[in-house]
């Protein structure tokens, strides 16, 4: 039998903690959440080693350093509310859930969303919801957030998600440029939100936020 719990004091020893990731809470997030239980059956033997886990077309699980670096410049709070778009099995909403007051998880692939919802009930995240929708239309309904997070690579971030930021809130994006991304963070001032650089990683660009190109000819 597989020991995951060992698999995942490895992954926080060796991947998290050398990434200069220091927040405790994120650091026991990590510690807590069976990561194996968020990947397809298929590829729980995959799931803390050092790369995204691909869960369909052009859709993964972050690797764990790209996530914990995410969330540690983000610096959620206890009494914040989170968007999660692109939740796909849940891995993100269930750390994010032990950060947050509550997550909200955007997914728009029904199996994923309702697989994700089914496993986050199941590890007992009572304060993370799943609802199916289109990635890119954001869930305005239980908006606005204080933080919102986009769980693969975008070249352009749509206006309706940064307009169900809240004033002061964060949202954390991997901007891919080619193979090779860069993870921003933007923050909401006046209205209008201002990017700031954080790391490298890279992950497939989710479907619609890609930067819409003029064919010449």
């Amino acid at each position: 039998m597989t020991d995951f719990a060992t698999r995942r004091v490895m992954m926080v020893d060796t991947q998290i903690r050398p990434s200069d990731v220091t927040k405790f809470p994120i650091i026991d997030a990590m510690l807590a959440v069976p990561r194996e239980a968020y990947v397809p059956r298929a590829m729980r033997e995959m799931a803390y080693m050092s790369e995204n886990v691909a869960i369909s077309p052009n859709r993964v699980v972050f690797e764990p350093r790209t996530l914990a670096k995410l969330l540690d410049t983000l610096n959620i709070q206890p009494t914040e509310s989170v968007l999660d778009v692109g939740c796909g099995l849940g891995y993100s909403c269930a750390v994010i859930a032990r950060l947050a007051e509550a997550v909200v998880g955007l997914e728009e692939d029904e199996a994923l969303a309702s697989e994700a919802q089914r496993t986050l009930s199941t590890e007992g995240v009572d304060n993370a919801a799943v609802i199916v929708g289109a990635l890119t239309g954001g869930a305005a309904k239980h908006g606005p957030y204080d933080v919102i997070t986009v769980q693969g690579g975008v070249e352009t971030v749509p206006q309706a998600l940064l307009d169900q930021l809240k004033e002061g809130g964060r949202i954390g994006c991997l901007f891919m440029e080619g193979p090779l991304g860069v993870a921003r963070i933007g923050y909401k001032v006046d209205g209008a939100v201002t990017w700031r650089p954080a790391f490298n990683a890279s992950a497939p660009v989710l479907p619609g936020f890609e930067t819409k190109r003029d064919f010449a000819l």
